[in-house]
């Protein structure tokens, strides 16, 4: 079962895998709207992957209202849900809450722990730890198993360019039938944990096993690029001579210096380890937008 879709988003049609029609039944959810959120849970699902959320950070932050509404409401809403399925007898679900690297915030330059201090300095962020409350507390008051998974950086073939490499992919192919030798970019200062969608997918199907409730799992390469590397090994792969000019609209307001994480204790809990090296990603994904 799959249940999608928030105001955000779309259709699951619009992005599942065309093999998964024959395989898969999608259920629409509207994750703002309290009965449809029970009427999905009402399939009794035996685990969920919560992953319904505005996952941007500037579309967040040009309607933090809506991204706690779906973000935070939004799991408050789910777990509600889950927990009173429980309650009653007819399911005891595995919950696994998306969280976000983000919610630590600026720090030290360390690679974060989940034992940091959670300061978020975005409105996607800050709703984010409000969804880490509201799955938490129903954990202590009810019982349901909420894991909380923080995924750091990834990216991978189908990202949208809502997200900074498929954008700056789409730049480079955009500046190149121009015959311009530029491409605008944000601050390539900052440092960054990035990981392969599909090694985070993994990490997923792996928590829903072996992590423990109430806890919280870091899901990061440990290793941390500054922006401008990871844009010269893009522009490598793609054979492009193109140099990078920093457009301040591009920037965000208050962004993270170094946000690598440490995944220990999801390797010692599950004995996960990426397996997908960067440049395989960046490859797959230029050949993903060729198509």
């Amino acid at each position: 079962m799959v249940a999608a879709g928030c105001r955000p988003g779309g259709p699951a049609v619009d992005w599942r895998h065309a093999a998964a029609g024959q395989t898969v039944e999608t259920i629409p959810l509207e994750i703002t709207d309290e009965a449809s959120v029970r009427a999905a849970l009402g399939w009794l699902p035996e685990a969920v992957v919560h992953l319904a959320a505005v996952a941007s950070v500037r579309q967040a932050q040009a309607d933090p209202g809506m991204a706690w509404d779906v973000n935070a409401s939004g799991t408050a809403r789910l777990v509600g849900a889950a927990a009173a399925s429980r309650d009653a007898g007819r399911v005891d679900p595995v919950v696994l809450v998306i969280s976000s690297g983000e919610v630590y915030g600026a720090g030290s330059g360390a690679p974060r722990q989940e034992t940091d201090p959670l300061r978020p300095v975005s409105a996607y962020a800050a709703s984010k730890v409000a969804a880490e409350v509201a799955a938490t507390e129903a954990w202590r008051r009810t019982g349901l198993r909420v894991v909380i998974a923080r995924p750091f950086g990834h990216t991978g073939p189908g990202q949208t360019t809502t997200y900074v490499v498929p954008a700056w992919v789409a730049r480079i192919k955009a500046a190149e039938a121009s015959h311009t030798q530029q491409v605008a970019v944000g601050n390539l200062a900052p440092v960054r944990d990035l990981l392969d969608v599909r090694d985070v997918a993994a990490a997923y199907r792996l928590l829903l096993h072996q992590g423990a409730p109430g806890e919280a799992y870091n899901v990061s390469r440990g290793e941390g690029l500054a922006l401008a590397e990871v844009f010269q090994r893009l522009t490598a792969v793609m054979g492009s001579a193109v140099a990078p000019v920093v457009d301040p609209t591009l920037a965000r307001r208050a962004d993270i210096p170094h946000l690598v994480g440490d995944s220990t204790k999801l390797r010692r809990a599950t004995g996960w380890a990426p397996v997908i090296s960067l440049e395989q990603t960046l490859q797959e994904l230029v050949d993903a937008e060729a198509d």
